[in-house]
Formats: structure tokens, sequence, C-alpha cells
């Protein structure tokens, strides 16, 4: 293998926020390994995801550019075929191209498989288009063994039956996919060719729900709360949002500190990962890059899960690259965003960015470039779930919540932040203060000139034509992602 054509190792630790990644609780580091690999490489104290939630924050990551020009969101589920991606660029450049899912959102179904020579959904023993796991975990008994009976004949048998019994007895119940995925790449690494290789990981256990190893989670609950006791907490966001569930604040820290050990158990998993490339004599050759495609509202401004906002805790994100030119780069204060992944991966790999799409938004971060972000843009464009899936789930909504049936957009600058919502509300902050002091009616030259430059920026670039909003789901992929918390 060539020396100047490095593997790519592109990790997305899923609904990972950055304060809760890169810090120390109760003395105890929660990720000393991601650290490690922080102190050796580089360490991006304010990266930013384009989107608050999976489906949005992905495909920016994939295609280098925003959700208004790929269009892939709550309103229209799928990533646009007609805007290359990243892994596209990749294989178009002689690179193995592998991927591993453990999240129903970044699969085929939504077009995140294209350009992958290889690609793993960790939630299928037997890797198929269909899926019916969920029919032998929802039923008991009599009804359990009819249900699957019932889906077998919409499929392959055998097939169908492996993945329902799979989901159900085998497949680790503390774990999201985290030790199938490294056996997997493991196995993978075991038998390839010489070429360099670009692999995407989707890890997931920082999701809803949180259910990390009581090992890991003792050390960061609060005194006199024990692991059973936390664990019996309810975890359902879209009742807590609706006010139907009432959470004490004694309660919440617990979900912290569930939610915490989630990302210290994931942080032994990509320890494992390294190892893993170091056995097979890959990892010398290897840029790795770690970040979060978006964060976590864990009772903050009343809400839980990652929807309805574009506060920082949802969009400030961890990211840590180690390898190839950036070794002991240090820490980086200035800002950048996940669409600049694309841009700044194809530049290491010495591939031009413009074969892969001329009107990728994206700069180029790598430390050769002199790139210097004066602002960030966020956008959610369509609320997820709608408040129609929202009620059906939880009844009669109070009036309160329907005021998240909105789209939002945001900028950011050193000092400022600016969201702005289709409802016509328009609300500023400082970046240094909490993001519930509004300043805009004492500062409305500078919201204004805020607002002015985000229209200045919509109007940069050509949207994404998703008038098309019948992007259908199936049905075991619908059910799959609402066991995740995503109502449709």
């Amino acid at each position: 293998m060539s020396a100047n054509r490095p593997n790519i190792v592109l990790v997305v630790l899923d609904t990972a926020r950055f304060d809760e990644v890169m810090t120390c609780v109760n003395d105890i580091q929660t990720t000393p390994f991601l650290q490690t690999l922080a102190n050796e490489g580089a360490t991006y104290t304010t990266a930013f995801s384009p989107a608050p939630w999976t489906l949005p924050s992905h495909a920016s990551l994939f295609t280098g550019t925003y959700p208004s020009r790929h269009g892939a969101h709550a309103g229209h589920k799928q990533l646009n075929h007609s805007i290359p991606t990243l892994t596209e660029a990749f294989a178009a450049n002689d690179y193995e191209t592998v991927g591993v899912s453990n999240n129903t959102w970044i699969s085929g179904e939504f077009g995140f498989e294209r350009g992958f020579e290889t690609f793993h959904r960790t939630w299928q023993y037997v890797q198929s288009d269909t899926d019916l796991g969920r029919a032998a975990r929802t039923n008991e008994g009599v009804t359990k063994y009819r249900a699957v009976v019932k889906a077998l004949i919409d499929g392959n048998p055998l097939t169908n039956l492996l993945n329902a019994f799979y989901g159900k007895f085998l497949r680790k119940q503390h774990d999201k996919g985290a030790i199938q995925t490294n056996d997997w790449i493991e196995s993978w690494l075991s038998d390839r060719n010489d070429d360099p290789f670009f692999l995407f990981v989707n890890y997931l256990e920082p999701h809803l729900e949180y259910r990390p190893p009581s090992e890991h989670a003792k050390q960061f609950l609060p005194d006199g709360i024990s692991y059973d006791e936390a664990m019996e907490i309810p975890q359902d966001a879209w009742r807590y949002i609706a006010k139907k569930t009432v959470l004490s604040d004694d309660e919440l820290d617990s979900l912290r500190a569930l939610y915490r050990a989630e990302i210290a158990y994931l942080d032994e998993r990509l320890r494992e990962l390294r190892s893993i490339l170091q056995k097979s004599n890959e990892w010398k050759n290897t840029i790795f890059v770690v970040l979060g495609d978006h964060g976590e509202n864990i009772g903050e401004f009343g809400l839980m899960d990652h929807q309805y906002s574009l506060a920082d805790t949802l969009l400030h994100v961890p990211l840590v690259i180690h390898g190839g030119p950036f070794n002991n780069y240090g820490q980086i204060d200035s800002p950048v965003q996940l669409v600049d992944i694309p841009a700044t991966l194809l530049e290491c790999a010495g591939i031009d960015q413009s074969i892969f799409n001329k009107s990728i938004q994206g700069q180029s971060f790598h430390p050769d470039s002199d790139m210097r972000r004066s602002r960030v843009f966020a956008e959610y464009l369509a609320p997820q779930p709608s408040m129609e899936a929202l009620e059906q789930r939880v009844g009669k909504l109070p009036a309160g919540v329907r005021t998240y049936d909105r789209s939002l957009r945001t900028i950011r600058t050193d000092e400022w932040k600016l969201i702005r919502g289709s409802d016509g509300t328009r609300r500023l902050y400082r970046t240094e203060g909490e993001e519930t002091d509004d300043k805009s009616e004492l500062y409305p030259d500078i919201a204004e000139h805020l607002e002015n430059q985000l229209d200045e920026w919509l109007n940069s670039f050509e949207h994404a034509d998703v008038t098309d909003d019948a992007v259908r789901i199936s049905k075991d992929t619908r059910n799959r992602l609402e066991e995740l918390g995503y109502l449709q």
C-alpha cells in the first residue's frame, strides 16, 4: 500500500454531545481513550453539526452540503440521489469502501449505501432488505409465533426467521451493536486486498434508550441511586416533552449518568477498534476520525432526545482526528462543521474534490489549509415527529407543545447566535451565555444584521427539489425506527 494513500476511518458516535464526551465527572474522565487520541492528534473544541438529528446530519456528513441543499429531513426522508457522496468519491479513486451501521436511518432505504462496496447492518444476522425481527421481540407465547409465521410469507422464510431469532435472543441487550461491529470489522480486515480503504462506522450506544452495563453506570450515578433504580426511571422522551411524564431533578441527573455511562462504554469499544487496526498492521497508515453526528437534551429546555431545537446541546459535537497531518496538531478552537469533513478527507487522500461535487458547501480544514470559518449554520427543516404523530402516541397535546410545529434555522458567530423560526420567532443569544437569555430586544441591530446574513447565505445556493414528499418507508423499517424512538 502506498504511504501517500492513507486509509480513512470515519467513526460516528451517534447522539454524542461535546460537553458530555470531552469532560470529567466525579474526577473520572468519561472518554480516556478518546482523550489519548486527542492528545496525540487533533481535537476541535468548536465543531458543529448542521442539523440536530441523524438523517440530515449524516446526509451533510456524506455530501458536504447543508439540509436545504441535500433535501434529507423529516419532510423528505431520503438523501437526494443527484448529490454525489463522499463514499462514491473514494470508490471512484480505487479505495475499498466499507460501511457498518447500527442506526436504521443509515441504510440503503434512505440513500446511504451508495458507493459502498460492502455495507453491514448490525441489526441483521443475515444481510437482507427485509427485517422482521420486531415480530419476535414485541410478542410473547403463541402470539409471538403466529406473528413470526405471518411475517415470513412476505420474504425469504429462512432469512427472516434467522433475523427475527437473532433480534430477540442473540443480540446483546446492553450493547446496541458495538461488539458486533468490532467483531465484523476484525473479520473483514483478516481477508481483504491491499487497496487503501474508507471505513465508515456508526455506533449507536449513546442513543435512547440508555442501557449501559452496570459497572459503567455506577461510577457516574448520584449518591444513593442504585443502578436498578436508575434503570426504572421513564425514558419516554415524547411523554416527557408532552408533559405527560414529570421527572425530578434527581431523576434527570440519573438519566444523564446513564448517558455518560453509555459514552464511557463506547470509549472502550473505540480502544478495541484501534487494537484491531493495529493487529492488522493498518493503524500507522490510517487517518482516524471520531465525531458526534448531533447531541442530546436530557431535560434541558424541557426537552428530551434530539428534536424541536437548535440549541448547542444538540449542535456542539466532539471531533477528534488522529493520523497523517493531524498527528500532534493539538487543540483547535476555531469553528468547523460536519459539512467540512468530506473536503478535508478528500484532501488528505489527494482526491480532487471538484470530481466529487462542484457545488460542495463545506471547506477543507486540512492542517495545510488556511480555512477560518466566521459563521456556522444549522437547519431543522421539519418537526420529527410531527404534532399529529406525537398526539397519536401520547394523547392530546398541551398548547405549549404545539409551538414546536415549525422549522428553525440558525447562524452563529464567535460572539452571537441567532435562531429564527418559521413561526416568526427570532431569538438572539451570546455564545458564552445561556440559551435561555434572549437578547434580541436589547440588541435589535445585531439581530437584524445576523438575520440578513442568514438570508444572504440561504440565497447563495440551489435548494433541493423535494416537492414529492411521498418517500415510502417499509413497515419493518418503520417499526425499527419507532423502537429507537422515532415516531412516524
